[in-house]
């Protein structure tokens, strides 16, 4: 395949997933609109949003390059089945998406203390934390998976697919699993 070709290739693969991420990042931000209610309730909420994000990306990207490399190598096969290698970079990922969320609540509460600023309890920001990145963890790693093995299937490469997904999905549910811990810990721990 020439320059030329494998350019259009990649952009051809490329431009409607990036729509389809850009109209995900507008649904997230209407999301927050919502979670900016919570910040009189929980001082510092908005402090977690952005680590929280970001490490979604972090973790589940990495996972994803790890199945798109198994794809293109013929060592993960496209489907749901039992896979030594899928499943070890599956649990890794799930406890590290979940033991990232817990340390940023930790943190975040400690940098607010250090900083002299008003801040919800230590234990209603690691609940909130928690229970997003488990539920965060769960949809991103099947929705990943599902949508990563559809497009390999479909001929699409899944390098060019990673990124996108990661963000798209990672940004709308967990603003709208973030939001729905805030409501939980509220109903619960206020």
């Amino acid at each position: 395949m020439g320059l030329r070709a494998e350019f259009w290739s990649i952009y051809r693969e490329s431009l409607p997933v990036l729509f389809v991420a850009l109209l995900g990042g507008l649904f997230a931000g209407i999301i927050l609109e919502g979670l900016l209610e919570s910040i009189s309730e929980f001082p510092g909420l908005l402090v977690m949003v952005p680590v929280f994000l970001a490490t979604r990306g972090n973790v589940y990207g990495a996972l994803g390059g790890r199945i798109a490399s198994g794809l293109h190598q013929g060592l993960i096969d496209p489907d749901f089945q039992w896979d030594d290698r899928l499943v070890n970079a599956v649990v890794a990922s799930f406890v590290n998406g979940i033991g990232i969320s817990i340390v940023i609540g930790v943190v975040t509460w400690l940098a607010l203390l250090v900083l002299g600023w008003e801040s919800a309890t230590l234990v209603q920001f690691v609940v909130i934390m928690f229970v997003a990145g488990l539920l965060t963890s769960v949809v991103l790693i099947f929705g990943l998976l599902l949508l990563l093995f559809a497009g390999f299937d479909r001929g699409y490469d899944p390098d060019n697919l990673v990124g996108p997904i990661v963000t798209t999905l990672g940004d709308i549910f967990g603003m709208l699993f973030l939001l729905f811990s805030v409501w939980i810990v509220g109903v619960t721990m206020t």
